[in-house]
């Protein structure tokens, strides 16, 4: 966030008790069906990923990993972000090089991120760019396009109205 904008507000946190687990059933569900296995790791990361409702560090990752207080190994983290993101559980959100849920039902998807750069909320869109246009120039440039992510930034409904 480049400004010094204190607002604190957004869509409110992320998942807990039975919607938690409701979620987590079904990416565990969608592992079996993919034939992937949903580890402890991988589980407790998307976990921890639900839970926040909004953008995490890995490094924050790291140090809330562990339901003793301890934290993890980055590797272990940085594995599991991996496969979360490879599976379509994750985004990276590379402006704020931050992770983030993921709780469409599709394998993958592209995904367009409004981020607000007062007080950080972020929301995930559809993007628009895929499909006409953007496939077509690929296409003549020799590309197939797996995944598009695109990130806008500005100023949610709530910053703009205090502003």
């Amino acid at each position: 966030m480049s400004s010094t904008c204190a607002h604190s507000h957004g869509d409110g946190p992320g998942l807990h008790g039975q919607a938690l687990q409701a979620e987590l059933a079904a990416a565990e569900s969608r592992c079996v069906k993919l034939d992937q296995r949903l580890t402890d790791p991988r589980r407790r990361v998307l976990e921890l990923l639900l839970e926040a409702g909004q953008p995490v560090k890995a490094y924050d990752l790291i140090s809330t990993f562990g339901t003793d207080g301890a934290p993890a190994k980055p590797p272990t983290v940085y594995r599991a972000l991996d496969f979360l993101e490879r599976q379509g559980f994750a985004h990276r959100i590379e402006s704020l090089n931050a992770y983030v849920a993921c709780r469409r039902s599709q394998e993958s998807h592209s995904a367009a991120f409004l981020i607000c750069d007062c007080c950080g909320a972020t929301r995930e869109v559809e993007p628009m760019v895929v499909g006409g246009e953007l496939d077509a120039l690929a296409g003549q440039a020799g590309y197939v396009i797996r995944a598009v992510t695109v990130e806008a930034h500005g100023l949610c409904a709530a910053c703009r109205e205090q502003d």
